[in-house]
């Protein structure tokens, strides 16, 4: 018997009516299932996107620019201290003392290769103040400081003597003026150097260049440095074209695409080019071709700009999930796609280190990353033993766990697209597991690409498509010296002065930034 005040409903007894009242409940159900997924899907997004405007205000914008701004407390933190200790050794001779032998213990040895200009500092009585005696040197006390002489500018004074015979009348010697790069022009070829270098590598525009010859009483405007640049990158254009040309018969290469603003003069306005980039770097597996990356300016971001670019190549190419690239993997076995484990790493970064599944899936990346700085130098087969006993393994629970995530999850939620991201791109991320000479990421060319964005916020936009290829041709070298340990004034100078007087074009490998290193030690 039912109690009175139960108001428990009570069921039909009639199976039809029961049938349909339980076909009822379960829509019900099903409806407020689907309502709850979407609303958590809605909630995620909204806390993603939250997340992410929290980063690009308060946050950092790159994954280095954390480091980056520590170092710079460091530095701040470190120059008030050392302005405190100066303060106190003023008032305390005896710590003014222990803080010089402090430094004077820690300072090292200035590099033998700077000349030393030396200072005698002998008194000014050559007799003994007791007896009158004659003094002898007994010792000397030295001391090495850094001194700095601002950069200086000379003239160049070229003077081409005309000698005549008397017996011969209409007999006149003299040798040719030298090539200039700049004909009619002031600059020498080292000139030109520094300002391109001084562009491209230091990242000053042009026309800072010009107020800092104007404290040296040097006036030279904006547009004669903007002649000077565009002959001086006009005339290296053929060691950058043959540069691609031989990255280009490496086994292994890495890609990756950057925004270059130029100015668009029939608009008045800028529009959004694209600096696309080819790099090799073999050091990590002991390969012996040398490092070095070549920039291609391209008006778009489209795949033809990329076959443009990777025109008759055929072997690894180590790039990120854009479509673009992998418009290139042929079935013919032309060239072979291996994705970038980072870029993975980023999409699961932007959700936030709070989130348990991104949480979850750094870890293992990480781990990843663990095993690669162990291998890291070894040749390819030890690499690859390695992998395939240590991130194998790794690998395969990864995609495992993430499938068995992505079932659980609303298909629209952004931690659902992070896991399809990598989920899609499986074959290249895993291909790394069966070549040593494969890297786990695309670090190397976004490394080198990094200065590019550099000098285009401090030059806000190259002037057109020229430019924009200007810019690429130039950056070209100048990183490429960066890898190779070069000195780009000194490569830009002599470079110059050789391809002025003539250099020939069956020798133009001997100009590329790890043959000059080679010729300058010999």
């Amino acid at each position: 018997m039912r109690a009175a005040d139960d108001d428990t409903p009570s069921l039909p007894e009639d199976p039809a009516a029961l049938r349909a009242l339980l076909l009822e409940t379960l829509a019900q159900v099903g409806t407020l299932t689907t309502e709850r997924d979407a609303l958590a899907s809605q909630n995620e997004r909204l806390q993603h996107l939250l997340l992410k405007l929290k980063r690009q205000q308060f946050g950092t914008k790159s994954e280095r620019l954390a480091e980056e701004q520590l170092l710079f407390a460091f530095e701040e933190i470190e120059a008030t201290l050392a302005g405190n200790a100066a303060e106190a050794g003023k008032v305390s001779p005896m710590l003014r003392d222990s803080q010089a032998k402090r430094r004077r213990a820690g300072r090292g040895r200035l590099p033998a290769h700077l000349p030393r200009v030396e200072v005698v500092l002998a008194p000014e009585a050559t007799a003994c103040p007791c007896c009158q005696g004659p003094l002898v040197e007994i010792g000397t006390d030295t001391a090495e400081r850094l001194d700095v002489i601002p950069a200086q500018f000379r003239v160049v004074v070229t003077k081409r003597p005309k000698l005549a015979c008397r017996a011969c009348p209409g007999v006149v010697l003299q040798e040719p003026a030298p090539a200039r790069l700049i004909e009619g022009g002031v600059p020498t070829e080292a000139t030109v150097a520094h300002v391109l270098v001084s562009r491209y590598a230091d990242h000053l525009p042009l026309y800072r260049q010009s107020q800092i010859l104007a404290r040296q009483s040097i006036e030279i405007g904006r547009e004669v440095l903007a002649d000077w640049t565009g002959t001086g990158a006009t005339e290296i254009v053929p060691v950058v074209r043959r540069m691609r040309e031989i990255l280009l018969g490496s086994a292994r290469l890495f890609a990756d695409e950057t925004t270059m603003p130029v100015l668009d003069p029939g608009r008045g306005k800028t529009k959004k080019g694209y600096a696309w980039a080819i790099a090799r770097d073999d050091r990590p597996w002991g390969g012996s071709d040398p490092p070095a990356v070549v920039f291609h300016y391209a008006p778009g971001r489209g795949a033809e700009h990329a076959k443009a670019l990777l025109a008759g190549y055929g072997g690894t190419l180590q790039c990120d999930g854009y479509g673009a690239y992998k418009t290139l993997a042929t079935a013919d076995g032309g060239i072979t796609l291996a994705f970038c484990w980072s870029h993975v790493r980023r999409e699961f970064i932007d959700l936030g280190k709070t989130a348990p599944i991104a949480q979850e899936t750094l870890k293992r990346i990480a781990a990843l990353y663990a095993v690669e700085t162990e291998l890291r130098g070894k040749p390819p087969d030890l690499r690859r033993a390695g992998r395939q006993g240590q991130s194998r393994p790794l690998v395969e629970a990864l995609f495992a766990w993430l499938s068995e995530q992505l079932a659980r999850l609303p298909g629209g939620s952004p931690t659902a697209g992070a896991i399809r991201y990598a989920l899609n791109h499986r074959d290249g991320l895993v291909r790394f597991l069966d070549d040593g000479r494969i890297e786990l990421d695309n670090n190397t060319v976004e490394r080198a690409i990094r200065p590019i964005c550099l000098s285009r916020k401090n030059a806000l936009f190259a002037s057109g498509d020229d430019g924009g290829a200007r810019w690429a041709a130039v950056a070209s070298l100048v990183e490429t010296c960066k890898l190779n340990g070069v000195d780009p004034q000194r490569y830009f100078t002599d470079v110059l002065t050789r391809l002025v007087n003539g250099w020939p074009n069956n020798r133009i490998d001997e100009l590329m930034p790890w043959c000059w290193t080679a010729d300058q030690d010999r």
